[in-house]
Parts: C-alpha cells; structure tokens; sequence
C-alpha cells in the first residue's frame, strides 16, 4: 500500500478497516508481522507509529511486546528457587513473598507492574502493617526480581523507584553491662548458663551455639571451635550447614573467667560422644528456639531488660568489651566470625596469640567491673558473697 504521499512504504503495513480507522502492522528483528495495540485515525498516525517502531528496532531498543505477558507470582517463585539460598534466607523470602508481595502482584504479568502500582503498594503495606523494616525488606525483594527480569529483556525498565525505600531505619541495638550478663544468666539457671556467656564473650551466633559438639569444646585450652551452624528454620527443624559466611568457621579462645563455667557445663549437660551437642533441651534433645524464647523472656523481664533486648544483642556486649580492652578491629571481626570488609582489611592480621590476647584484656575487664559492682553496698539477698542465689554452682576459682 502507498502511503498518503504515494510513496511505496518500506517498513510496515497499513490498511483502513470498514470503522475508517487504520491499523498497522510491521515486522518484528524476528520476521513475525506484529500489529499495534491500537488502532489509528488516519493513515498520517499510523505511519508516526509505524516509524517510531522502526527507529526501535534499527536501535537495538525493540522488545517484543508478548515479552512482559508471564506471571509474576510464576516467575517470583522460580526465581527464588534458582538461587542459592541459606536456609534462613530462603524461608525470609518465602515469607515476605506470601506475607507481603504476592496478596498485590501474584496475579499481574510482568508488564503490568507499573511503579504508580509499587508505590500504592508500598504505601498500603505501610499503614498496614506498620512494620517498616519488614516492608524494606519486601521492597529490594520485588526490586530484585523486577531488576532480574530487565536483565531477561521482560520488561524495559524496572518500576521499583522509590529512592531510599529498601533502607531499613533499626534503632541503636542496646548493649547490657556485665552485671546485666551475669543477672540473665543466673535466671536461666545452669543448664544455659554457658550459652549465655558464650553468646556475650564468644561471641557466638545463636545458629553456632545450636551447632556445638563435644570435639568442638577443648576445655583446658579454653577454647571453642565453631565449624558449623544449625539455624531453626519456621516448621520447626533444624538445618545443619556452613556457618554464616566463610570467616564463620573460626576458632575462639575464652577468657580465663569462664573456665569453670565450662568445665561444669560440660560434665553435667553436654551430650554424650564426640558428636553429642553442647547444648540439650531438659529432655535430652536438641533444644527449640520457641522454648528456650520462652525461657529468654522470662529472665530479662525479671532482670529488668527491654523488651526488645535479643538474645543476639548479647554479641554487641562482647563486641564493645573487646575494643575496649585493646582489640583492633580486625581481632573482633575474627573473634566474631565476621568478612565484611575483606578487601580494606586483607593486609591486617590476628593470630592465635593476638586471639590469647584479647580474651585476657576480656578476662581484666569482666573480672574488674564484677569487683567494682561487689565494692557496692548491697541489700541482704541470702547469700554469703552478696550475690543472686544460684551464682556459685561455677564461678571464678
């Protein structure tokens, strides 16, 4: 067909339909005829289209049309599924999927995600739910898949574009006082005491507690060997596997203080063998992070800790001692099995001996601010050193 100037068109096809408006169609880098989403009212219309496809596909810019037309909640799943997730990883992100994605977008298509749409979204699950880092983290999920399809060339642009809205605000964790250590462990009582302790001074994860064997523990050297994790997933079950990141797999040397703790800890409660766990539930099994939460609660409550104070939160109490007694930066970043940082860090070094090290300044420290806390006048607790009752089944010999 000539165009309105009688030229014979080069790119594309347009024909009047009985309407008297004009389609068009044009040939895709494939061959296929494609024809426009819409029609037009005149021929002059129809052929700007027609052009502005044509500049696309001599650009490299063309993307077919049908391309965005898969299911989001089909594709979202896969995508998590093709990664090489942590187990912890991998339940978080089932979970904000379920809990926050797709209720919204698990019927569109690709395409028809629009950021007008994600910012709806955003703002609904913010009022809501009101839980803002929940919803930070369900943001730079749906941004990561939604970057992974225009990689796919499904869609041209990602429609996540709200600046800052995948950063999450968490208040200062706060960190407790030796004596805050010591009143927690005393209420959880003996049997987990030790993990208190270790999960302060280790520091050690909850995961790298739950881990621990009997040949991980060398008692007279005072030291502890972490060489796997076994993070409690949502159904319930444990996941033995690698510790959180390479520089997890570590050993750490305790100070002297808790030598005792150790030495009764492992006679009394350690599981049996080489592989019997560390830590055992009272029923001799491996415990359940609900039980042993509903235990934590009760203790900080009567301790008269926030109630946002976490087990983890101990790691920060030991984090801080550490640099104070002398610990570089890179000696707590050992200690705690932490890899941040690596390249601006690969030239420094902590050996066994700078490790010895920081656990003494550790010991001075503990044992320090527990003698300036006995100087203190204290009311008749019952027991003949001035301490809580039930403090002396292992203390500093």
């Amino acid at each position: 067909m000539a165009n309105s100037k009688g030229r014979r068109r080069r790119f594309g096809a347009i024909r009047q339909l009985p309407s008297g408006r004009y389609q068009a169609r044009y040939p895709g880098p494939d061959g296929v005829m494609r024809p426009a989403p819409k029609t037009f009212a005149t021929v002059g219309d129809a052929d700007d289209w027609l052009a502005e496809k044509q500049t696309e596909v001599r650009s490299g810019d063309w993307r077919d049309p049908e391309a965005g037309a898969v299911n989001f909640k089909v594709y979202a799943d896969k995508w998590v599924e093709d990664r090489e997730l942590g187990v912890l990883t991998h339940d978080l992100y089932r979970y904000l999927l379920d809990g926050h994605i797709l209720p919204t977008f698990g019927a569109d298509d690709l395409d028809e995600i629009t950021a007008p749409l994600v910012r709806g979204w955003r703002t609904e699950r913010l009022q809501t739910t009101g839980a803002r880092t929940a919803v930070a983290k369900a943001y730079r999920l749906l941004k990561s898949i939604m970057e992974t399809a225009v990689d796919d060339e499904l869609i041209r642009r990602n429609p996540c574009r709200i600046k800052g809205a995948g950063k999450e605000k968490a208040a200062e964790r706060p960190i407790a006082t030796v004596a805050q250590v010591d009143a927690l462990a005393d209420q959880l009582g003996p049997r987990w005491r030790l993990m208190v302790y270790l999960g302060a001074y280790g520091p050690l994860r909850p995961e790298e507690l739950a881990g621990l064997r009997r040949r991980d523990v060398d008692v007279q050297a005072l030291k502890v060997t972490v060489r796997l994790a076994e993070p409690e997933r949502t159904n319930g079950r444990r996941a033995p596997g690698e510790t959180k990141s390479e520089a997890g797999t570590r050993t750490v040397f305790l100070s002297e203080f808790l030598r005792a703790e150790l030495r009764v800890h492992m006679e009394l409660f350690a599981g049996k063998g080489p592989d019997g766990l560390v830590f055992l539930g009272e029923k001799g099994a491996a415990f359940r992070r609900s039980s042993f939460g509903r235990k934590w609660r009760r203790a900080r409550d009567v301790v008269g800790m926030p109630n946002g104070f976490r087990f983890y939160d101990l790691r920060h109490t030991g984090h801080t001692l550490s640099t104070r007694s002398g610990a570089t930066l890179k000696d707590t970043m050992v200690r705690a099995g932490q890899s941040s940082e690596k390249a601006a860090l690969i030239y420094q070094h902590s050996d066994a001996d700078r490790q010895r090290e920081v656990a003494a300044g550790l010991d001075a420290a503990i044992r320090k601010a527990r003698q300036d806390a006995a100087a203190v006048p204290r009311e008749d607790t019952g027991d003949p050193d001035g301490r809580p009752s039930g403090t002396n089944l292992a203390r500093d010999e």
